[in-house]
Order: C-alpha cells, then sequence, then structure tokens
C-alpha cells in the first residue's frame, strides 16, 4: 500500500484538474446565497441544488477517469499552489484524488443532492429557505475539502468546516433555547476532539517535519519506525475521530443533534459529518500500522460504541434519537473494522457506503413521517402508519432490512465482513477475535431488535395517534414527490448496492491503492457458519420486537422498564459523565483560574500600583508651597548633616 501511495505524483494534462471544481462550486453557491440575501429567496434553494448536483457530475467523470487508469496509477496530487512558505517550511496547497477520496465524494455528492431535493419541499414554508440551502452547500464544500485534502493541515481546514457549518445547522432555528444549546454542544464536544487532531499534527511536523500524507505516512512506514511516537499521534487521531464520528466517550452530542432539520440529520448522519471520523483513520492507516496499540484502542472504541449505540436505541420512543442512537452502533462497526488493520479498512469503507445509503433513506423517511403527523416525534403515538403511507412504508422497510443485515439487502455485504473479520485472529492473540467477534455478532442482535422496534412502533399494529393541539382531527398522508422519489432512489441502493460493490471483491479491489490488499485470514469460527449465525440473531431480534410492538398493544405511556432500561433512555447516562469527568471539573478549574488571576495576578499590579501612589503621596505632604516649611525643613537636614559629620570625626 505504502509503495502505491508513494508513488503518488502530480496529475498529468487535464485529467482530473478540474477537481478544485468539487469544491468551489457549492461553496460559491454557498456565497451567492448568503450575499444576495433575500434577493434569492425565490430561486436560491433550486441554485443550491443545481451546485451540489454539478459537484456530483463532476466528480463521476473524475471516478471513470481515475477507474480508467491501471491500479498503480490511480493515486493523483493536484496541486494548486504554494499554501505556506515560512523558513524551512514549505507546504503546497493540493487535493489527492485516489480510489478513497472519490468514493466519498460520490457518496457526499449524490446522496447530499437527494437530500437537497428533498430539502425543497421540506423546507418550502420555512422563511429562511434560502439560508439552509446556503449552510447545506456549505457543508457539502468543506466535507469535499476534507476527504480531498493531500496534507492533514488542509484536511484540518475542511474539519474545521464541516464543524462549523454543522453547528449552524443543527441551530438553524435557534430561537428556540433548546435547539440553540444542541448546536452549541455539538460544537463544544467537537472541539474537544479537534484539539487531538492539532496536537497529532503538532506530534507529526516535529518527527517528520511535514504534513502532507505522502512523507508522513513514507515515515510511518519505513524502517526505522518510532513505535512509542506513532501510538501518540494515532491516539490523538483517534480522538479527532471519535470527537466527529461520534463515537465512546465523545458521543453525546448526537442525540441533541436531532434538533436540527430533519434533511441535516440525514446529510450528517448518512454523508458528511460523522463519516470524517472513519476517513481520518482510515486514510491514517499507515499510522496505525506502524502503531499496534493504538489501533486495539481504536477496535476497542469502536466495539464499545457499537454495544452503547444499540443499547440506546432500544429504549428511545423518539423515532430521530432512535436513528441517531443507530448511528452511533453502525459507526461503531466502522471504527471496529479500521480497528482491524488491513483485513478491515476496506470493509470498513464499504459499510460507510452502504449504510450512507440506508440510513439517509430512513431519516427522510423519519422526516416523511413528521411531515404527515405535525412534527410528532414520539413512536408511541403513531402506529398503523403504513396504510396511510405506502410509498414511505416501502422505503423505509427497505433501510430497515438493509441495516439490520439482512440478506439479500446491501447490509448483509458490508455488515458480514466486518462480522467475519472480527472473528479473526489479530496479533497472533486469538482472544482478540472471540471477544470483538462476539461484540459484534451480538450488536447485530441488538440492532435488528431495536430498529424492527422503530419500524413496527411506527408503520405496523393499532393506530395511537390523537388529535392535533388545536383539536382538529390528524390525517396521516403521503409525502409529495420532491421528498418522495429521492426516497425511492435510496431505498433501491439500500437494496441492491451492498451486492453490486461486493460482487467479486470489486470494491475491495478498488479501494487497493489508497488502503492496501484486504488480508485474507481464516476466522476461528468458519465463515459459512458465522453467515448462518448472523442471519438466525436478526431473525430472532426481528421476531421479539414483532411480538411486543407489532402483535401486543403498545402502551403509549412506556413502562417502567428494568435499570438498563432506564438507564438507556437517559443515554446511559453519558451527560452525566460529562459533567462530572469534564464540565465540573472545568468549571472548578475555571474558577480557580479566575481567583487566580484576581487575586494574584491582578493583585499584584494593584498592590504595586497602590503602592505608588502611596509612595506619591509621602512624598507629596512635604511639598506644601510654603517656604517657611521649606527653609525649615532646610535647617532640619543641615543640623542633621552636621550632628553626623561631628559624630564621625569624634
Amino acid at each position: 500500500m505504502t509503495e502505491l501511495v508513494a508513488s503518488a505524483s502530480p496529475v498529468d494534462g487535464g485529467s482530473v484538474s478540474y477537481a478544485s471544481l468539487l469544491v468551489g462550486l457549492p461553496l460559491a453557491s454557498a456565497a451567492v446565497l448568503l450575499l444576495l440575501g433575500r434577493r434569492a429567496d425565490r430561486w436560491g434553494h433550486w441554485v443550491g441544488v443545481l451546485a451540489s448536483g454539478a459537484a456530483f457530475l463532476l466528480g463521476l467523470v473524475a471516478f471513470v477517469t481515475v477507474l480508467g487508469r491501471p491500479a498503480d496509477q490511480r493515486v493523483l496530487d493536484v496541486k494548486l499552489g504554494t499554501w505556506i512558505d515560512a523558513g524551512s517550511f514549505h507546504l503546497n496547497a493540493g487535493l489527492r484524488v485516489d480510489p478513497l477520496s472519490l468514493t466519498f465524494v460520490l457518496l457526499v455528492t449524490f446522496v447530499g443532492t437527494l437530500i437537497h431535493v428533498y430539502s425543497v419541499a421540506y423546507m418550502e414554508h420555512d422563511v429562511d429557505r434560502r439560508r439552509f440551502f446556503a449552510y447545506l452547500n456549505l457543508f457539502v464544500a468543506a466535507m469535499l475539502l476534507l476527504v480531498l485534502a493531500d496534507s492533514y493541515l488542509l484536511l484540518f481546514v475542511g474539519w474545521e468546516g464541516v464543524g462549523l457549518a454543522s453547528y449552524l445547522l443543527i441551530s438553524f432555528w435557534n430561537y428556540r433555547l433548546d435547539y440553540a444549546v444542541a448546536g452549541k454542544k455539538a460544537f463544544v464536544a467537537n472541539r474537544i476532539g479537534d484539539l487531538g487532531l492539532i496536537i497529532g499534527m503538532g506530534m507529526i511536523f516535529a518527527k517528520v517535519g511535514a504534513l502532507d500524507f505522502t512523507t508522513v505516512h513514507a515515515a510511518a512506514a519505513s524502517g526505522s519506525k518510532d513505535t512509542a511516537l506513532w501510538t501518540g499521534v494515532g491516539l490523538m487521531l483517534l480522538l479527532a475521530a471519535c470527537g466527529k464520528s461520534a463515537q465512546f466517550p465523545l458521543q453525546s452530542w448526537l442525540g441533541d443533534a436531532m434538533a436540527g432539520p430533519t434533511p441535516v440529520s440525514a446529510l450528517i448522519h448518512a454523508a458528511t459529518m460523522v463519516t470524517a471520523g472513519v476517513y481520518l483513520v482510515v486514510r491514517s492507516n499507515a499510522i496505525f500500522d506502524a502503531a499496534p496499540t493504538a489501533r486495539l484502542v481504536v477496535t476497542i472504541v469502536g466495539a464499545i460504541s457499537l454495544l452503547f449505540g444499540a443499547i440506546v436505541g432500544c429504549a428511545k420512543d423518539d423515532i430521530k434519537k432512535a436513528l441517531a442512537a443507530s448511528t452511533m452502533s453502525q459507526i461503531g462497526y466502522m471504527i471496529l473494522a479500521a480497528g482491524l488493520g488491513p483485513v478491515g479498512y476496506a470493509f470498513a469503507i464499504l459499510h460507510l457506503v452502504t449504510h450512507g445509503f440506508f440510513k439517509a433513506g430512513m431519516f427522510l423517511g423519519a422526516g416523511s413521517v413528521m411531515h404527515a403527523m405535525d412534527d410528532q416525534t414520539d413512536m408511541r403515538f403513531f402506529g398503523g402508519l403504513g396504510r396511510s403511507m405506502k410509498i414511505t412504508w416501502l422505503t423505509f422497510m427497505a433501510g430497515a432490512l438493509a441495516i439490520v443485515g439482512m440478506f439479500p439487502f446491501s447490509g448483509f455485504f458490508s455488515k458480514d465482513p466486518i462480522i467475519e473479520a472480527a472473528f479473526v485472529p489479530t496479533d497472533g492473540q486469538p482472544w482478540r477475535a472471540w471477544l470483538f467477534g462476539t461484540v459484534a455478532l451480538l450488536g447485530a442482535a441488538i440492532t435488528a431488535f431495536y430498529i424492527a422496534r422503530l419500524f413496527f412502533m411506527t408503520f405496523e399494529g393499532t393506530k395511537r395517534w390523537t388529535d392535533k393541539a388545536d383539536g382538529s382531527h390528524q390525517h396521516p398522508h403521503e409525502a409529495p414527490a420532491l421528498m418522495t422519489v429521492p426516497m425511492i432512489i435510496l431505498a433501491v441502493g439500500s437494496v441492491a448496492l451492498g451486492g453490486i460493490l461486493a460482487t467479486g471483491s470489486r470494491f475491495t479491489h478498488w479501494l487497493e491503492p489508497s488502503v492496501g490488499a484486504t488480508d485474507h485470514a481464516e476466522p476461528v469460527i468458519p465463515a459459512p457458519v458465522l453467515i448462518a449465525l448472523s442471519l438466525l440473531v436478526v431473525v430472532i431480534g426481528v421476531l421479539i420486537a414483532w411480538r411486543r410492538y407489532a402483535v401486543a398493544a403498545v402502551p403509549t405511556t412506556p413502562p417502567l422498564g428494568t435499570t438498563l432500561t432506564r438507564a438507556a433512555r437517559k443515554d446511559l447516562y453519558q451527560d452525566v459523565v460529562n459533567d462530572g469527568v469534564l464540565v465540573v471539573p472545568g468549571q472548578v478549574l475555571t474558577r480557580s483560574l479566575v481567583y487566580g488571576d484576581r487575586a494574584l495576578v491582578d493583585g499584584a499590579v494593584s498592590g504595586l500600583a497602590k503602592g505608588t501612589v502611596a509612595s506619591g503621596d509621602l512624598a507629596r505632604r512635604p511639598q506644601t508651597g510654603y517656604v517657611r516649611s521649606y527653609a525649615s525643613t532646610m535647617l532640619l537636614g543641615l543640623v542633621a548633616l552636621v550632628v553626623v559629620v561631628l559624630a564621625l570625626q569624634s
């Protein structure tokens, strides 16, 4: 892998030299919509759609161009110009067009464009729809810069741009305090992760003296490895990934981020924000290969997040928050796979791609339900909606079957390889295979239960909805075509994309120039047995949910539940832990610093000033302005001088 990456060269001719337009088009659209203001209200949303769609077409052309080259010539660097030229440090601004970045480009622009189209209808009555589309374009542009950057420093620019755009979108309806707080919470949580990326870049620069991928990854893969250094760098990059991808212990912002408009949730959870952490880990595979301990920690974090999100998802009655917990769990699968090393890099990205389709489809389906139910999100007041919303019901079912990993839907072809890879012994330690493999299998069972619970509570069983707040009757109805067509396209991807990409290992071969060849190794349990077990636990999970939430009556008041259920309703007390570990100590530290500043720094300065004033005051008192006083003083001084001279002579 390293040899292929190291062979990256400046792009020739005009093959993909237009790559900068991938970022430039949505960025320019965002600028136009923001600068024109209300004058673009009537047509601004279509400019946003066109910008995202044009970026997709450019990405498609780049994909065809790169696909037509031999495998060892598919890593291309596009130089944009000199960026930093300070002393001995020189850094060019450039883009890396390779299979990994192009995979993200296609996912971000294709799914992003569908979400843009959906938003035209979803945000139709919002007076700030033009501004909303400007933020969406900014989000897409920042994500494209992140995945196309050829250095960690330029990646960081996109990284921060994604954070800014997510803050603007999550708190889009900031006239509501809870929504504004949710945006701020996401912003702060991400800053903790960003600190990891900054420190990691500092460590890299101190050791290597460069931040571009080619130099850094070649240094990590060289014979003179500094394992301790790369372990530290790997852990800092993992911290950054945890912040962006809502992984343990920085996952608390994800549920509250549901405050934003539903298309934002679809974009964050499917194509942009939360995928950035997975991208960072996989892009930095040479660093993690040089740091086995850091890679093990990546696997552990992924396993914890997988189960954490799945357990929380079982207890949520808010349809969007249940899907948010699901995202944390599915990203956990990807992080776990990435932590497994060469055996799992490509599988992590494959699951990321298929997840992008079925998760976006499910979020848009949730938006369709909210559109029909006067913005209600509590599934205990749904039930039987499938009879009134056939398209939403069918497309949501496709996404649900894909995410649980049911054959032959997309999720089966992307999740099952991760489960098999988790059962492969790594670094000669079979215990890892049994531990991580069992976690992956258990996660599949829990996923099947909570996704089926979500589906049955919403679309099946008896109707439980009530009249609207104004007393009028609720009449669930299907969404307009601008909303249902994107859902149908995503549903097709949820059904077929996984099989298409996995057949003949074409996707893993496609990624080889970026992440290396996928190691073939035998799991501790034969693969056919694992496949059977995986499908069996999925069926069991679905059947349990069907009996409890489709056959049995669903109470509109949640039962007390077990201790675990009550904890899951409160997100396993993640906010309490964060308050105890970070917020309260931070407040104590801040107050201590403020006190110290006032008592010591300001006190010393103020004391010096007061002392100076007092000295001046003492010196000023003899200055009375009376000649007789000055003469008396001079006489006293003269007498004192004579006394001293006489005393010395004696």
